[in-house]
């Protein structure tokens, strides 16, 4: 997508913020933008007694926008295609997950990002009360380095980040390229320093570290914009992404020796590696494998792609857009998924 003017610019900048990784700060920047503190319940429609019973499937939507509309999509799913009575309530990560673990409510967590709550996600697997049941996004990498799309087009040589010595110096009349990196206080900022001389880049590119996330987001938006190539870090599930036309490069296998230093303000000897993973799943309190099977294989089949995510959270930049009208434009609009999270179920 080519962005024209500033006035483009910076409506694009009002993005909604899913999680940020585990080497930026984790603060939720935005709220979704309709009430979801207030529990929603959705009525089972008349017909053939559901697999659920007579039991509420309530599920959790957390304090950032991705997981609000996973939630919001999953109650439309489940009261459509298999009649049953569906709460959605507001969570957070520390509350949901430590409730799931001790009395099994909520039912589901859509996005839970068990390593940020390690200690009570662990106690809640070992007590035998929650677990998960399939990844929320069919990838695994949630951040890493990106080039213009325009950039990968007339560059198809560069595809992996080890490319980037070897074809940086052809670009922008062998003057440096710009690297748009986070701010300097955030761990992201170390570890791309680290893996730009793990690259070997340090003479190929000119590293800016803008001072915060609007700055950031700013710098990137103006770059997409432009024929001038630029390297920049980002992650997702975020809204940037799905508005911006951005290429991700392949940053290699994750080398966990090799990480630990590069999350080091002083590595001696950085090597290359893709930024550490995440366990990012679709969390069911433990009844509901038990109780409800045919639940249980829903979500055991719910993984989304990042990208689709990116859209939606692009889409509820739009004006007047709603989490609630989100997940009824996906439910609408982008059956080829879902119908395999539902399968032979219908109503």
């Amino acid at each position: 997508m080519r962005i024209a003017g500033r006035t483009r610019i910076v409506a694009l900048l009002v993005v909604a913020l899913s999680s940020a990784p585990a080497s930026a700060q984790f603060t939720v920047l935005d709220q979704a933008q309709d009430a979801i503190g207030q529990t929603s319940v959705a009525q089972a429609p008349e017909g053939p007694p559901p697999p659920c019973g007579n039991q509420t499937i309530s599920i959790a939507a957390m304090s950032w926008p991705a997981a609000q509309v996973l939630a919001e999509i999953h109650a439309r799913l489940l009261t459509a295609h298999y009649g049953c009575a569906v709460r959605v309530t507001p969570g957070d990560l520390v509350s949901t997950g430590s409730s799931m673990g001790s009395s099994g409510q909520p039912a589901v967590a859509p996005e839970m990002w068990a390593t940020r709550i390690a200690e009570i996600w662990n106690r809640g697997i070992a007590a035998q009360n929650l677990r998960p049941a399939a990844p929320t996004y069919v990838e695994t990498a949630f951040e890493g380095w990106f080039i213009p799309g325009t950039l990968a087009l007339t560059q198809p040589g560069l595809r992996q980040a080890a490319d980037l010595a070897a074809v940086l110096p052809t670009l922008n009349g062998g003057r440096k390229v710009r690297f748009i990196s986070c701010p300097p206080d955030w761990a992201c900022a170390v570890i791309n320093r680290n893996l730009i001389a793990a690259h070997g880049l340090s003479d190929l590119v000119e590293l800016i570290e803008p001072a915060n996330r609007f700055e950031m987001d700013t710098l990137i938006a103006e770059a997409a914009g432009r024929i001038q190539p630029v390297l920049l870090y980002y992650w997702q599930p975020n809204a940037v992404l799905g508005q911006l036309d951005l290429f991700a490069l392949d940053m290699g296998p994750y080398d966990g020796e090799a990480a630990k230093c590069l999350a080091q303000l002083v590595c001696a000897a950085p090597q290359p590696s893709a930024f550490p993973p995440e366990t990012v799943v679709v969390a069911l309190s433990e009844w509901v494998f038990g109780d409800i099977p045919a639940i249980a294989g829903y979500f055991q089949r719910s993984s989304l792609p990042l990208a689709e995510m990116n859209m939606l959270l692009a889409q509820l930049n739009e004006p007047g857009a709603t989490v609630a009208g989100i997940a009824d434009r996906f439910v609408a609009e982008r059956e080829e998924i879902w119908r395999a999270w539902v399968g032979s179920a219908t109503r």
